[in-house]
């Protein structure tokens, strides 16, 4: 079929589809809503490009890939996987692919398809089980260290938007990960299930995130298990929502030079998180979700360590947990104390200076004392009590709020030392603390920042509302809260209409559109023309130009210009 003849084919059966199937097909050909397309010959013409038909071959599954090499055999495309393709606009209407599309698979896979692994799922033993298990805690542990990391400074992120040099570091020296490559995998894990969410410079935690951290141990785990498996690549689920043996993922995209490294990633982050034991076989737990159903965490359950809600308070400013402590209960506890060892038991030390950042973020000494008694086997330390009670009179000395007035920041404080040193202290210039007519500070920058920056220089802040409470400031920035998916229909609906618009004579259309191409080509075309009497005649020129509705070319034969006008042009074709 040649180019041109495959362009109108494709073109038609364009036309003849609903909104609906255009919207998704042009969404998985990643089409530009914005597409200056006029018709549904440019369609066409963009679909089938060389480049375009390049980009879409890799994103094959394996039965479909299959059934495109049969078809560029000779063989048309058959069955569902000849649906597939015809949606994709790979093939035509008939099963059989166009030219562009024949070439290019030809050129990735010159010596057709590998033979595909046989796929063998044993059940995995008890002690690969266990390890599985004990994978799946770990890994949900290290992902909200990440998490908790991110919220107290965004993780940074290079041009190619993997993460620093810097922030691996700072993930293994804080415990969050034991090495670079674990830490690469898991920002990736967690970026991929929501939890994290990117811009151009960072990721942030996300909102869902957030609210992920506050969940149980096995409620973490498996709403992650649930986002992995409707991650996974297209090719490597199964018809009935599960997934396809995972020896398989590697040639599950024949066409995609990097399959086999994008299968090992995803095989190594169900290991980690669990679902695959390390040989790549299914957890017991993971089964009824490898094959399209609901979690059954029951084993998993029995083979995770129980949670612990108290601790022991020790004279020595430190808080021991004697197992793995209920997540709510660590991520509070992490405000006011730092944690020195993550175990099953894991350590915290106090200090005036988390005590204080947990003052700064909405606590008060009488709730610190509740919160702590409450979770403590050993009552509350005499040390830790003077701790708390001399961190909270010393605390909000500063004051800092909007004035009512002048709608400028006013920082307040009776301690005259104080106010001196706030006033020359060269590490806030950047907020240009002034003194007003009286003993307050003054700022035109916002209260908010006024008081992070007198935090970040150790003064005794305190942020406070028009009555003079104190109110807590977030200072964990999070990520954009998740848009919902644009619907492709809504998304696509102006390019479609002008679509629709121009296709209104098709005939006409595509007649115009081979007199374009054989200009620009200056080729020679035989044109049939209409002439009054209802006769036709065909001329065989040489295109040299095209437009106010005229071909003009220069006839072979006669050796003269002749202007045709296209509404008496019946046809056109090559000459060879």
């Amino acid at each position: 079929m040649p180019e041109t003849s495959a362009q109108r084919a494709l073109a038609v059966s364009l036309g003849a589809r609903d909104d609906a199937s255009l919207a998704r097909l042009f969404a998985g050909r990643h089409v530009a809503p914005s597409s200056a397309w006029r018709d549904m010959f440019d369609a066409a013409e963009a679909l089938l490009d060389p480049a375009s038909v390049a980009r879409e071959l890799p994103a094959l599954t394996r039965d479909e890939a299959v059934a495109l090499l049969d078809a560029v055999a000779g063989t048309p495309a058959t069955g569902a996987a000849r649906d597939a393709l015809i949606a994709r606009a790979l093939v035509g209407d008939d099963g059989i692919p166009f030219p562009t599309v024949a070439s290019a698979a030809r050129e990735a896979l010159p010596d057709g398809l590998p033979a595909a692994p046989s796929a063998t799922t044993p059940a995995p033993a008890a002690e690969t089980a266990s390890a599985a298990a004990e994978a799946a805690f770990t890994n949900a542990a290290s992902v909200a260290d990440i998490l908790m990391l991110t919220l107290e400074s965004p993780l940074g992120r290079i041009g190619s938007g993997s993460l620093g040099a810097t922030e691996r570091r700072r993930l293994v020296d804080a415990g969050a990960v034991t090495t670079a490559a674990e830490a690469d995998l898991l920002v990736g894990l967690a970026s991929d299930v929501g939890l994290l969410g990117a811009n151009d410079r960072a990721w942030l935690v996300s909102p869902r995130g957030r609210e992920w951290l506050r969940l149980p141990t096995l409620e973490r785990w498996s709403r992650t298990a649930v986002a992995l498996r409707d991650a996974l690549p297209r090719a490597y689920r199964a018809d009935d929502g599960g997934w396809i043996p995972s020896e398989r993922w590697a040639d599950a995209t024949p066409f995609d030079p990097e399959g086999p490294e994008r299968a090992t990633l995803w095989i190594r982050r169900l290991v980690r998180w669990g679902l695959l034991d390390a040989a790549g076989r299914v957890a017991p737990w993971a089964a009824p979700l490898a094959a399209g159903g609901e979690l059954d965490t029951s084993a998993l359950e029995e083979l995770l360590p129980p949670e612990v809600d108290r601790v022991y308070l020790q004279n020595d400013l430190t808080a021991i947990a004697p197992g793995p402590l209920a997540p709510h209960l660590d991520v509070r506890l992490r405000t006011m104390a730092a944690r020195e060892s993550r175990a099953q038991a894991s350590s915290y030390r106090f200090s005036a200076g988390t005590v204080g950042a947990a003052i700064t973020a909405g606590e008060t000494a009488e709730s610190l004392r509740s919160f702590l008694t409450e979770i403590s086997l050993t009552g509350l330390p005499q040390p830790l009590a003077y701790v708390i009670e001399r961190t909270s009179a010393e605390h909000g000395r500063v004051r800092v709020g909007v004035d009512a007035d002048t709608s400028l920041t006013r920082v307040t404080t009776d301690d005259e030392t104080l106010r001196r040193s706030m006033e020359v202290d060269q590490s806030l210039r950047s907020i240009a603390l002034a003194r007003d007519d009286g003993d307050d500070l003054v700022s035109h920058v916002s209260a908010d920042v006024v008081f992070w920056a007198l935090t970040d220089a150790h003064y005794p802040a305190v942020a406070v509302d028009a009555d003079g409470r104190p109110r807590a400031l977030e200072r964990a920035k999070l990520a954009g809260a998740e848009q919902p998916a644009s619907d492709p229909d809504e998304l696509y609906a102006p390019l479609l209409e002008r679509l629709r618009t121009g296709a209104q004579d098709s005939d006409a259309a595509w007649l115009e559109r081979e007199l374009d191409h054989a200009v620009r080509a200056r080729a020679v075309v035989d044109v049939t023309v209409r002439l009054p009497d209802g006769s036709a005649r065909v001329f065989r020129l040489e295109a040299t130009g095209l437009g106010g509705g005229r071909l003009r070319g220069r006839d072979r034969a006669a050796d003269v210009e002749r202007t045709l006008p296209l509404s008496h042009i019946d046809g056109v074709a090559p000459v060879d």
